[in-house]
């Protein structure tokens, strides 16, 4: 070994002892007849004081080095002299006076500092990323993103799980995105597919007797990337037979309340977790992965709002939408320009407009509303009876603001929801110490799709229906809810599941809904059916996103935070700048001739 102790396990305890040491130069300070170094490994600094008269030769040599120079030094571990001391660091009261020091590597000068405090453009860290990585933060988010796979691992060990890896070139099959394909040279005109989950693989498991199986699972999508998606991800994907939805509920509660107790022993954690029916967390937040740290619930206003002179809202009701909206608390004295972004926000999630009305704090409450308590855009069109109904629908107070969204039911609440959290973040609602875990769950198991004039899964194909909705599978499908459930974390989903169909009957069904012919079926799901004339057990499971909760773990809003090698938004990898052109010889090899866009 190149070193004996690593830089950051020095103590006063260790004073005296001769020691080795390796890794990067983190700092140099000349000081003239003493040099002192900040040495650098991944437990942490140490610093090296370089005195000619204890070694001529390793004070010549440490008047050379420079940033991020790889060396080996030798010398004794001495206490600091008083008030020279760091207490910033772990190893401040000691330093490692050298005796001898080899280079066993230089460096280029790097394009930014090894430090936490940097301000570099995300392409140059990510082209750069093996510097990156020695960053003290980056190397805390590697060990945190182990330790959480660690305790995955362990678990699931305990309860009986098998770690079992399945392919990762299959069949293209539908589920939810488009697939990375992978052209067979010894097939030509063939392609694998990358696995967007190992769904198909994993209930063919089930059917095979594991009962129990877990895999952390590499998963491809080929999809256009949003503000935090990546190309590749990482999924704790697990899966059990003979359960019910609570069965798998409650594995996932212990395993995540371990973690977190483990990792954020500080943190306040929902024990046990939240539900909320898909409805009902529709109905009072707006979206179906809320977050719960905070209140500014949603109320629908339809019924008193169409009954007020405002064309827009009588508009909306008489077509079939909706009128909903939230309290903002204490924010009556908005003023104009504080109401014109909240309204350009509004607009920027779909709406058309927001309505909102302030209510002035100096009123007595709100049965003592008069006029010039109230301000609004739409002022002469509600009266001040309209308006105290609406204040006491939604719970409103003097001083507090309403706003108010007309339209469909999915653009309403979509708006509305961005808008609550937009508003929590304005109010500094949050408490960051908080982790509030949800289970969302009874989601539909189809939705309509205006485009395509057709019924597509909610989430997926293999989701079980209800029991009780099995009667509306052939006539009513938009009624059949499904055991689907999402894992739901400050507002962020966490990972989908859901009781699996294991009856070849009911799963042709549920492709018939979807208008899958035979052909088609049996083409991409035929190994699936055949399974399950074989005896195949009722089952269940889900996949856990493993990058989004270390991302939590971590306290990162982007989940490239927490992956070692991640792409860029663009789907780029400016490491490797990849993707990029094969050559003509490869192309050949694959019987692949490539076509350009023209524009």
């Amino acid at each position: 070994m190149y070193k004996d102790t690593n830089c950051g396990e020095p103590r006063e305890s260790t004073a005296g002892s001769l020691i080795t040491v390796a890794g990067w130069v983190h700092r140099r300070r000349d000081h003239g007849n003493l040099i002192f170094i900040d040495l650098r490994d991944r437990s942490g600094l140490l610093q090296v004081v370089f005195n000619p008269e204890y070694s001529e030769a390793a004070h010549e040599l440490a008047g050379s080095l420079r940033s991020e120079w790889v060396v080996q030094i030798t010398g004794k571990i001495v206490r600091r002299l008083p008030g020279a001391e760091n207490p910033e660091l772990p190893t401040g009261t000691v330093e490692l006076s050298a005796t001898k020091i080899v280079v066993l590597n230089k460096s280029l000068t790097p394009p930014f500092e090894v430090s936490d405090d940097i301000d570099v453009d995300d392409n140059t860290r990510l082209k750069y990323r093996f510097i990156d990585l020695r960053r003290p933060k980056m190397q805390a988010m590697l060990k945190l993103r182990h330790r959480v796979t660690h305790i995955m691992w362990d678990f699931l060990t305990e309860n009986g799980f098998t770690q079992i890896e399945t392919p990762i070139l299959l069949k293209s099959t539908p589920e939810g995105a488009r697939d990375y394909v992978v052209p067979s040279r010894v097939h030509p005109g063939q392609f694998y597919a990358l696995p967007q989950s190992p769904q198909q693989l994993k209930q063919l498991l089930m059917v095979s007797g594991v009962e129990r199986y877990f895999q952390i699972a590499r998963s491809f999508r080929d999809e256009d990337l949003r503000a935090d998606r990546q190309p590749e991800f990482t999924q704790l994907d697990f899966e059990m037979s003979f359960v019910h939805q609570d069965d798998v509920m409650a594995i996932v509660e212990e395993l995540y309340l371990k973690i977190f107790h483990e990792l954020l022993p500080d943190a306040t954690v929902s024990d046990p977790f939240i539900r909320l029916s898909y409805t009902e967390s529709m109905e009072r937040f707006g979206t179906d992965k809320p977050d719960l740290r905070f209140g500014m619930e949603l109320t629908t206003i339809i019924e008193t709002a169409a009954t007020s002179d405002a064309r827009v809202f009588q508009a909306v009701a008489s077509s079939g939408g909706t009128i909903r909206g939230f309290v903002a608390p204490g924010c009556g004295n908005y003023g104009r320009r504080d109401t014109d972004r909240l309204t350009d926000f509004a607009k920027s999630s779909g709406a058309q407009g927001l309505v909102f009305i302030a209510l002035d704090e100096s009123a007595p409450s709100i049965d003592a509303l008069e006029d010039d308590h109230i301000k609004s855009p739409l002022k002469k069109f509600l009266s001040i009876d309209i308006v105290k109904q609406l204040a006491n629908e939604m719970g409103a107070k003097p001083g507090d603001l309403m706003l108010i969204v007309a339209g469909t039911y999915r653009l309403v609440n979509t708006v509305l929801s961005n808008l609550r959290n937009e508003m929590a973040r304005r109010l500094e609602l949050v408490d960051e110490n908080d982790v509030s875990l949800a289970w969302i769950y009874d989601f539909p198991l189809f939705e309509w799709d205006d485009d395509l004039n057709k019924w597509e899964p909610a989430h997926h194909v293999f989701s079980s229906p209800k029991a009780e909705h099995m009667q509306y599978l052939d006539t009513d499908p938009g009624k059949v809810l499904a055991d689907l459930y999402d894992l739901v974390c400050n507002g962020q989903e966490m990972g989908s599941g859901s009781i699996r169909i294991h009856d070849k009957d009911i799963q042709t069904r549920v492709f018939g809904v979807i208008d899958y012919g035979e052909d088609e079926i049996q083409d991409r799901f035929g190994q699936l059916l055949t399974a399950f004339t074989y005896g195949a057990p009722p089952h269940g499971g889900m996949g856990l996103g493993l990058d989004r909760l270390v991302a939590i773990l971590a306290g990162e809003q982007a989940i490239r935070e927490v992956i070692a090698f991640p792409k860029t938004q663009s789907a780029v990898d400016p490491l490797f700048e990849a993707p990029a052109i094969i050559t003509d010889q490869q192309l050949e090899e694959l019987h692949i001739r490539v076509v350009m866009p023209e524009n």
